[in-house]
């Protein structure tokens, strides 16, 4: 499986932005996939999942503000991002899970300026 990522950007705080994460090769293998980001100097930590199912989990600290989706037949997740802060600043990775482990994808960099 292969991941790539896209939307990230520059946008001021209480801005939006979508970020979209395609899959190719073996996308019937997945069953999970999530956003996580990395904010420089701290760990990598996960922000929004969704399951097989449709049923999602959201750190608390974007509760409300974020959104995760996915589309099956484009085989595409996204993060849907409202009321952006300087705090969102980071890298946002893709991750799936698939039948033979994980796979993460390149990242996207979102910078929120104040």
């Amino acid at each position: 499986v292969q991941l790539v990522e896209s939307g990230g950007g520059l946008v001021q705080s209480g801005g939006s932005l979508r970020l979209s994460c395609v899959a190719s090769g073996s996308i019937f293998s997945i069953s999970d996939r999530a956003w996580y980001r990395q904010a420089p100097g701290k760990e990598r930590e996960m922000v929004a999942r969704i399951n097989s199912g449709g049923s999602t989990y959201y750190v608390d600290s974007v509760k409300g503000r974020f959104t995760i989706s996915r589309d099956n037949v484009k085989n595409t997740v996204y993060l849907f991002m409202n009321s952006l802060k300087p705090e969102d600043t980071a890298v946002y990775y893709c991750k799936v899970w698939t039948n033979r482990g994980i796979v993460f994808g390149q990242g996207t960099q979102v910078t929120v300026s104040s």
